[in-house]
């Protein structure tokens, strides 16, 4: 079917909600019009269903090659289209070899063959020494570059100095690319006695200033190297007046916060709950509700969900250790649900949604034209959903390939009903269609 018609009282435009049809051809919207419009088209009323263009994570760790039993291109896309996730971009640590340099991006692309259910984009890595990767990564097709200014839990991914970034961002920017970073610059500051168990000992142990140090410093070199900088994960409530000064001043600076620092608080999480262990951490709701006006305000561009799966014995889910428990949030498929339920008891709209999940991401990977809007000559990604129907998460609905979530359990607004990519219908109420994902490159 490669020209229809979906037509809707509820579609999610750049101009607006409006009552129209979107008409479908080769895998393009080639019109948004009025819903009267008289077309021969063969038309799928969904009603007063939201259609909105798909959700755009770029933060995600799919963990393929190296790490299958945590993760892996196969599940991980097939969660994401259930969830109406139309385009990923893969982190490039936790995969082994990590994706430092052309032969491992090939390596990659090797093992996300015959395995994509949806879009699959790539961040290429940046660490101590392989300054003279950059420009072949590039060339090869990486969406930007992603950075860490602490341990990234991979030995084989160390943290960059500042000297490594100062010899990486004139390259990037040559390229006008964006450099993600972790935002975490460690000294050794360290909880005393710390109880494993204790979730405030362990959010005590990464405190917010760790982070603001981190922002400043990439503020900082975003400025001296005209170079696109993007904070990964923004959790400290402090950093957002030095965020909202440099914004002001033109810096080519963005930022992304994660669904958890939106939906849970500190004060909710039990000792040994391991599955809410993330870095930096989950902070208190008066931080929380910060984050919110900041996110609200355009302060902070998007959400993305920074999905970093690991095996149960991993997440030390017997012992409840937080010292040693793996630092990361399972939840790629539930990013829509989980924002949307957070945000409209926040009195915040579907617009708000679209926004903070497709159109500003879209931004960030380079596809502003092609991805993230429901309008004419752009792909036919897009997701139909639910807003005011709700459900409560439980084990079998997840398709990732552990069940370990903190959203287990919660009530959750927002049903996705259908997935669209490139025009195919990929999901419909659980039915799925496989391997319709295409690799997306810098260079397309």
């Amino acid at each position: 079917m490669s020209q229809f018609a979906i037509k809707s009282t509820n579609i999610i435009t750049p101009e607006g909600v409006v009552n129209g049809l979107i008409l479908i051809e080769k895998g393009l919207i080639t019109d948004v019009l009025p819903a009267d419009y008289n077309t021969n088209l063969r038309v799928i009323d969904v009603g007063d269903k939201i259609v909105m263009a798909g959700v755009i994570d770029p933060h995600i760790h799919i963990n393929e090659p190296g790490r299958t039993d945590w993760e892996g291109f196969n599940t991980a896309t097939h969660a994401a289209i259930a969830g109406g996730l139309t385009t990923l971009v893969d982190m490039p640590l936790n995969s082994a070899p990590v994706t430092t340099s052309v032969e491992a991006f090939e390596q990659k692309l090797a093992a996300a063959k015959n395995q994509l259910h949806t879009n699959v984009g790539f961040w290429g890595g940046i660490v101590p020494g392989n300054s003279h990767q950059i420009e072949p990564l590039i060339k090869k097709g990486v969406l930007g570059f992603k950075a860490f200014l602490t341990h990234s839990g991979i030995d084989d991914f160390p943290n960059a100095t500042e000297d490594d970034l100062r010899k990486a961002m004139p390259i990037i920017a040559k390229y006008n690319l964006p450099l993600l970073v972790h935002c975490e610059l460690t000294d050794d500051f360290k909880v005393t006695d710390q109880d494993p168990l204790s979730y405030t000992d362990y959010l005590a142990s990464r405190p917010k200033y760790w982070e603001d140090d981190a922002v400043s410093l990439m503020i900082r070199l975003c400025e001296e190297f005209n170079c696109r900088v993007h904070i990964v994960h923004l959790s400290s409530s402090n950093s957002i007046g030095q965020i909202a000064e440099a914004k002001k001043r033109g810096l080519s600076l963005t930022v992304e916060t994660g669904q958890h620092y939106l939906y849970f608080a500190a004060e909710d999480i039990k000792n040994g709950q391991t599955q809410f262990k993330c870095a930096p951490p989950i902070r208190e709701k008066d931080n929380n509700d910060l984050l919110w006006e900041a996110l609200k305000s355009g302060v902070i561009d998007f959400v993305a969900t920074d999905h970093s799966p690991a095996p149960p014995d991993l997440k030390q889910m017997q012992s409840g250790d937080f010292i040693k428990a793996w630092g990361g949030i399972s939840s790629l498929q539930f990013a829509l649900p989980v924002l949307w339920t957070a945000a409209k008891q926040r009195n915040c709209t579907v617009m708000d949604v679209a926004k903070w999940l497709s159109e500003n991401p879209a931004k960030l990977i380079g596809k502003a034209g092609s991805k993230g809007k429901l309008a004419k000559g752009y792909d036919a990604d897009l997701v139909i959903w639910d807003a005011e129907a709700s459900f409560k998460l439980t084990e079998d609905m997840i398709y990732h390939k552990h069940k370990v979530t903190p959203y287990l359990g919660e009530t959750l607004f927002g049903v996705v009903e259908q997935t669209y990519i490139a025009g195919v219908k990929v999901f419909d109420k659980g039915n799925i269609k496989l391997n319709q994902g295409q690799i997306v490159l810098g260079n397309d």
